[in-house]
């Protein structure tokens, strides 16, 4: 059977890979949006991570007929009441940078005392062609730093400190990361959801 991650974004892909596991890749052939045909992208109008991942994965499945995994997740920064929430990756506009997008982030939050406490929040969602067939939330709470730290991950993670493990998110292994982040513990609900279904066998 055929699995298809609805991402072009490689740190992301690559993270959901690592977290499908080889045994679940003998058995699944896992594709992202650079290797099918490509499709008009939908507009991602949410209002919530939750709405943005379902219409990603019911539009990429419907449009190539395959069971579809996508997610949306994001930043919610307490001082800045939970922004920026489901627009993390334009904070500094449109096709914003990385760079740019964090010291944005840094820039609103300058007038606010630290710590500055935050989440990241990630809502992942299985779809076939005409339905959502699972759903699972994840949630990794830190603060923000002052300067980035580390050079792995990609996004936010230099500046998501966790307080537990004396780091930022870019300074953890990818297996560090995906066992503590919003993503992995919405992708290992997700999957143990879809195998409970009989969607994916391994």
């Amino acid at each position: 059977m055929r699995l298809l991650i609805a991402s072009r974004n490689r740190g992301k892909v690559a993270e959901i890979r690592a977290l499908l596991g080889p045994a679940l890749q003998r058995v699944v052939e896992v594709v992202t949006l650079t290797e099918l045909p490509s499709v008009k992208e939908p507009l991602e109008n949410g209002k919530t991570f939750a709405e943005n991942s379902r219409l990603k994965a019911l539009h990429y499945a419907k449009a190539h007929k395959i069971l579809c995994v996508a997610d949306d997740s994001g930043l919610a920064v307490e001082p800045l009441g939970g922004l920026p929430g489901v627009r993390s990756a334009r904070f500094a506009g449109e096709g914003a940078s990385d760079e740019s997008n964090n010291a944005h982030l840094l820039h609103e939050l300058a007038p606010f005392a630290r710590p500055w406490k935050a989440a990241f929040v990630c809502v992942a969602t299985a779809a076939l062609p005409n339905r959502v067939v699972a759903e699972a939330t994840g949630k990794a709470e830190g603060e923000i730093l002052p300067e980035g730290r580390g050079r792995d991950g990609f996004g936010y993670d230099p500046l998501f400190f966790i307080p537990s493990l004396g780091k930022s998110m870019a300074e953890l292994s990818t297996e560090e990361k995906n066992r503590i982040s919003h993503r992995g513990k919405a992708l290992r609900a997700l999957i143990a959801e879809m195998k409970a279904a009989g969607l994916i066998l391994a």
